[in-house]
């Protein structure tokens, strides 16, 4: 077993370098690659087969990884073997005697990448393919397809709302629980937005308005994917436990997970209502990301205002808030749009399943990358533990403080249901 110190997977996704600058930014390239994969059913695929499927997504996947500079002759066998890994989780999750347990195909996916992390050398090819943001994002904008405008305009302002209320308080209460344990300000502040916001996403905008160190984002990052992997599947059992409504349970789990594809599974674990309560209060956190990394720049700028001559100060413009904004969210959004207005109630019932496949598919791909690119040790050994006790300690509060949110929001008193 290798040792934290030498572990070779400790988050690639964030520190890759390419060959080639990117043609398109990933966000863009995973609204593109989603548009692909759903216009690909709308012509006639009617693929459900988890392998037949994997094979489908890997030829617009691997057309958008090379417009994103990424090196072919490694991308390819990698994406093959990952679409494997997923294949094998899914197949798993298929039996009998495991579905029996309720136990999603995003366990072991996530299972059989931290085996295969943890027994053998990571090669440099399989590294190339692990993207988990991009499979996520794309996997995103393919679910969008399967959410109507009408379930989002009933539930958005409501969202909007609880966002509000959850990201406020519990970026207040995490930044002040950091400092309190001798974080360093640049650190406080990124563990803050992601386990108040959207994890992942947040910590990337709040790094690049600060001007971070990188090496404190991806040790965030790899903390946001660990810590969400166990809440995934323990907060909807707690949910079904205490009899909470499928919605309910939903707006607490969209506003608590902090990745997107942890916050899909854990909602489909309770019901597809459930599952689109989540993905509306997370699509509507992931709306004020702009907003947040604008006023953190604001604010990271004040706080440094000493050195406010100095060469790289952030900017404080509106161009910020377009910069940081996460674009994958246009695609859900014109693909619900296009399934609500656009496309026959007929097509779209027929087309539920196998667009499913693929969002499973890809969510599969990003589970197994999460696997492949965790260090477990450096969580509990940087700075003694005071980054990632901060971070548990602030994902608590956040836990109490949505619940008590959804139940307000969603519950039905003093909003309707």
């Amino acid at each position: 077993m290798q040792t934290a110190a030498t572990h070779p997977a400790a988050v690639p996704e964030v520190a890759r370098e390419s060959t080639r600058p990117p043609l398109v930014s990933e966000d863009w390239l995973s609204v593109l690659v989603g548009a692909a994969l759903i216009a690909l059913v709308l012509a006639g695929s009617r693929l459900t087969n988890p392998l037949q499927v994997g094979l489908l997504v890997l030829i617009p996947l691997t057309a958008g990884a090379a417009v994103l500079g990424a090196r072919l002759l490694r991308f390819l066998p990698g994406a093959l073997l990952v679409s494997a890994l997923a294949w094998l989780a899914q197949a798993i999750a298929a039996l009998p005697a495991v579905s029996a347990w309720s136990l999603e195909y995003v366990v072991f996916a996530l299972a059989i990448g931290l085996i295969v992390n943890y027994t053998v050398p990571v090669p440099e090819w399989l590294r190339e393919a692990v993207r988990t943001e991009y499979y996520i994002k794309t996997g995103l904008v393919v679910l969008g397809a399967g959410i109507l405008v009408d379930d989002i305009a009933r539930a958005g302002l409501l969202g909007i709302a609880q966002a509000l209320v959850v990201v406020l308080s519990v970026w207040a209460f995490a930044f002040w629980l950091a400092r309190r344990l001798r974080v360093d300000d640049e650190f406080a502040t990124m563990l803050a937005s992601a386990v108040s916001i959207c994890g992942v996403s947040a910590a990337i905008a709040t790094c690049g308005a600060i001007q971070g160190d990188r090496k404190k984002l991806s040790y965030v990052t790899s903390l946001v994917l660990v810590v969400a992997m166990p809440m995934m599947v323990v907060m909807p059992w707690v949910a079904k436990a205490i009899g909470m409504p499928d919605v309910v349970a939903g707006a607490w789990l969209g506003g608590t997970l902090d990745t997107s594809a942890a916050v899909v599974a854990g909602g489909e674990l309770i019901s597809d209502a459930a599952r689109d309560a989540a993905v509306v209060v997370k699509l509507s956190q992931n709306a004020l990301i702009g907003v947040a990394a604008f006023l953190l720049t604001v604010w990271w700028t004040l706080k440094r205002k000493t050195e406010a001559g100095a060469e790289g100060t952030p900017r404080t413009s509106l161009a910020v808030i377009w910069e940081r904004f996460p674009k994958f969210v246009f695609g859900f959004l014109v693909a619900s749009i296009v399934f609500s207005w656009f496309v026959g109630d007929a097509t779209v019932a027929d087309t539920r399943v196998p667009l499913t496949a693929i969002r499973t598919t890809l969510f599969a791909m990003a589970f197994v990358s999460i696997g492949l690119e965790t260090s477990l040790g450096t969580l509990v050994t940087t700075d003694q533990g005071r980054p990632a006790l901060a971070f548990l300690g602030g994902q608590a509060f956040n836990i109490l403080v949505t619940f008590a949110a959804a139940y307000v929001f969603f519950g039905g008193f003093p909003f309707a249901p």
